[in-house]
């Protein structure tokens, strides 16, 4: 078994060319950038279909809506309004507090009153936005500045506009400048009153690590990132949800007194713009696709889902977005093309490809969602490119291929069976040919010879013309006879017929021995129907009418093919083979009407009484030794001319 499917391996070296030609395709692609887009478009996929959590319940966000500025009846806010929402916030006692808004001059009235509730409040951390190459700075409340209660809201925007990674520490590249996000820098207060403080991470100093958790910073190429600016210390963002998944209240409910006395205590608060008209929103994955209006998430809703993401990962568990190292992605890619080479090289049948290749990447794209529910991003678009481009080149190759196999096998056979016969033939074909050639089996089959009773007088009557359009239609109609029995024409000798059955069949048992011997007897007493409708024909034509003689053996054959390169012919030899021809020219003045047909003492036993016969003796054929019982099958006298 091993040394044939080592063959087969070894058969093609386009089997071995195909995979990392294909893989290598679409790695190239990859480092290209051009799969980025795609890529990105099957993340936010997994993020869209994945369970929703619930909100975390040691954060919540003061959000000011629409009607919160209605209700003030201006934008922005002043400082005494900033001051009396901060004391109600206050009042509460929350672990920490974050000031997601600019305020970077005074909005009187109330400046001093909004700054004595800066210096007074340890816990409260306000913003600034620190900005790259385009943006323009904001600076901080100078009362906060003053006592390091500031951190960077600065958010990173991929090439599509969405959001899908976020700062822990923003950098500066040429000063080595760092400031911490509002996200981080909220979960460190928190997480220092659970007595868990950071620190190099044992593996990678470079990384941080809070408790257990250790935070991978992001590099440029991480998942399917091309060259991504990877500056100052990123992570990949692990949203809770979608915009609304943070637990919210207005402004206006905290102002009025409509939340319970408790709600923010030992809890994170963040205070941000929520109306659209503020235009603090941003695309995420959960935004939909291009063309779908899409549901943005606003500026403060991020950062909170940084701080839920930290803490989450320090106090719960909860395990981030990790990838893979570019060599393993790259081995993953790989993978994928040599199963789709191996579906290509195995099934044959291009609609079962197609459907073998539909369920392969059912299975990729499942397998990495599943990935991704666990915490992984495992690249799920290049490695379904390299599964589809090489089983697609290898389907096609195989097309060819069996094209010039079925070829090879029909130029065998396509003259000697009929088409169910050659397709059976087809389909087993990897047993039967053998380096473009049939390997010589040993079998038991049953042996047809016909032959034309005195051709010789008929050619010498009849002009060579005539007698080659004569002899034609005999012929065609005597073989066609042979297909329809289910027998294969081994060869014409002149007037003679070869024929033989059972050699292609795939179950030698002996009920199908003996079926395929009845179906030869069978044959023969049509052909006698048939040799008589064609004298009427002949005789009314004014051309020669004749009989014939049959002779039929059962017993153990070879077939295979001979020949060289530049002709193979399929046939059959064995001593049954010439028992059968010995029958059919043997005494030759032996009456037998239209059609004479005798058969070999194996060919009677197997027929099972299915046709009326007689014994002719026990006698020495020419060329064996031993003697045969030869016995004659009867059918209706057809005498020519009736």
């Amino acid at each position: 078994m091993w040394s044939k499917l080592s063959s087969k391996i070894w058969k093609w070296p386009v089997v071995w060319v195909t995979a990392p030609s294909a893989a290598g395709i679409v790695i190239t692609l990859r480092l290209l950038g051009w799969l980025q887009p795609f890529e990105w478009m099957a993340l936010d996929q997994f993020f869209l279909r994945r369970p929703a959590e619930s909100a975390d319940p040691r954060i919540v966000i003061i959000g000011i809506n629409e009607q919160d500025i209605k209700n003030l009846g201006r934008w922005p806010m002043t400082d005494a309004e900033l001051a009396q929402l901060l004391k109600r916030v206050k009042e509460q006692k929350p672990r920490a507090i974050g000031l997601d808004l600019y305020r970077d001059l005074p909005i009187e009235p109330g400046h001093q009153e909004l700054v004595h509730i800066f210096e007074t409040t340890p816990n409260l951390i306000g913003i600034e936005k620190k900005g790259g190459a385009k943006d323009i700075p904001i600076f901080p409340p100078q009362a906060l500045a003053k006592q390091g209660q500031v951190a960077s809201n600065d958010i990173l925007e991929d090439s599509d506009n969405k959001i899908r990674r976020g700062f822990f520490y923003w950098t500066n590249p040429d000063t080595g400048e760092a400031l911490e996000s509002l996200g981080l820098r909220l979960a460190l207060i928190y997480l220092e009153a659970e007595g868990i403080t950071p620190k190099p991470a044992a593996a990678n100093p470079d990384y941080l690590q809070l408790g257990e958790a250790v935070f991978p910073i992001f590099e440029a190429n991480d998942g399917s990132y091309v060259r991504a600016d990877a500056g100052g210390y990123q992570v990949l963002l692990n949203f809770r949800g979608q915009a609304g998944t943070m637990e919210m209240v207005s402004m206006a409910d905290v102002l009025q007194g409509k939340i319970p006395l408790n709600l923010f205590r030992d809890r994170i608060v963040f205070i941000g713009p929520t109306a659209e008209s503020l235009k603090d929103f941003f695309l995420t994955p959960y935004s939909g696709v291009s063309g779908i209006v899409p549901q943005p998430m606003s500026g403060v809703e991020i950062q909170a889902n940084l701080t839920s993401q930290i803490l989450s990962a320090v106090l719960d568990g909860r395990q981030g977005i990790q990838v893979w190292p570019d060599p393993v992605e790259a081995g993953w890619i790989v993978l994928w093309a040599i199963i789709g080479t191996t579906l290509g090289w195995w099934v044959r049948s291009p609609r079962q490809a197609i459907a073998g290749m539909v369920c392969l990447e059912g299975s990729l794209v499942i397998g990495c969602y599943l990935a991704f529910l666990a915490g992984w991003w495992i690249p799920v678009v290049p490695p379904a490119l390299a599964l589809a481009g090489s089983a697609i080149v290898l389907t096609g190759y195989a097309a060819y291929q069996e094209r010039e196999d079925r070829r090879t096998v029909m130029s065998l056979f396509g003259r000697h069976v009929n088409p169910e016969i050659a397709e059976a033939i087809w389909r087993d074909r990897d047993q039967i040919l053998k380096e473009g050639r049939l390997p010589g089996r040993k079998m038991t089959a049953t042996v047809l010879f016909t032959d034309i009773k005195d051709f010789s007088g008929i050619t010498e009557r009849t002009d060579p013309e005539t007698l080659m359009d004569w002899l034609n239609e005999y012929m065609a109609a005597m073989s066609q006879l042979v297909l329809d029995y289910g027998g294969i024409v081994d060869k014409f000798i002149g007037d003679s017929i070869m024929a033989v059955f059972g050699v292609l069949l795939s179950n030698h048992t002996p009920e199908a021995i003996a079926e395929e011997a009845q179906k030869a007897v069978k044959c023969a007493v049509e052909m006698a129907s048939t040799l008589h409708a064609l004298n009427l024909k002949w005789q009314s034509q004014g051309l020669p009418t004749t009989s014939m003689r049959v002779g039929i053996s059962t017993g153990m054959v070879v077939t295979g093919t001979l020949g060289g390169q530049q002709r193979l012919d399929y046939t059959t030899i064995g001593d049954s083979v010439n028992v059968a021809a010995r029958l059919e020219s043997y005494d030759k003045s032996l009456s037998g009407g239209i059609c004479r047909i005798l058969i070999s003492e194996e060919t009677h036993t197997l027929i099972q009484d299915k046709f009326l016969t007689k014994l002719i003796g026990n006698v020495r054929l020419r060329g064996r030794e031993r003697p045969t019982k030869i016995y004659q099958v009867l059918i209706e006298t057809l005498r020519q001319g009736d």
